[in-house]
């Protein structure tokens, strides 16, 4: 099974959720389904800006896991991080994650 998650909600989901629950289960390749991508909402973007200690380890597991990181384009240029994401993350829109999923389709969605 593949999942995509998309990251939509306010408060600790991105530090809890994905910082110490996905996040560590993907790095001891402990998930269970693979990964296709992650896409960030609103103030989740954070965690893309480089330094970023969470988005460091992410952009490790994406690259060595094939895993799209996207923030929201226009969450992304409000916060003024358009140009300070972590190596391999992209910003986008839905037509945008929508194309760059196509060719490693996720078979479930999960909004967090």
């Amino acid at each position: 099974m593949k999942v995509a998650y998309i990251f939509s909600s306010q408060g600790h989901t991105v530090s809890y959720k994905l910082g110490k629950m996905i996040l560590p289960q993907l790095e001891e390749q402990a998930h269970g389904p693979e990964v296709a991508g992650m896409f960030f909402f609103e103030d989740n973007n954070y965690v893309l800006v480089k330094g970023d200690p969470i988005g460091e380890r992410l952009a490790i597991v994406a690259r060595e896991q094939n895993i799209l990181l996207m923030g929201c384009d226009q969450c992304c240029y409000e916060r003024e991080i358009d140009n300070k994401l972590v190596e391999g993350a992209v910003i986008g829109c839905f037509p945008n994650l929508y194309e760059a999923l196509a060719s490693n389709m996720p078979d479930q969605v999960i909004t967090l």
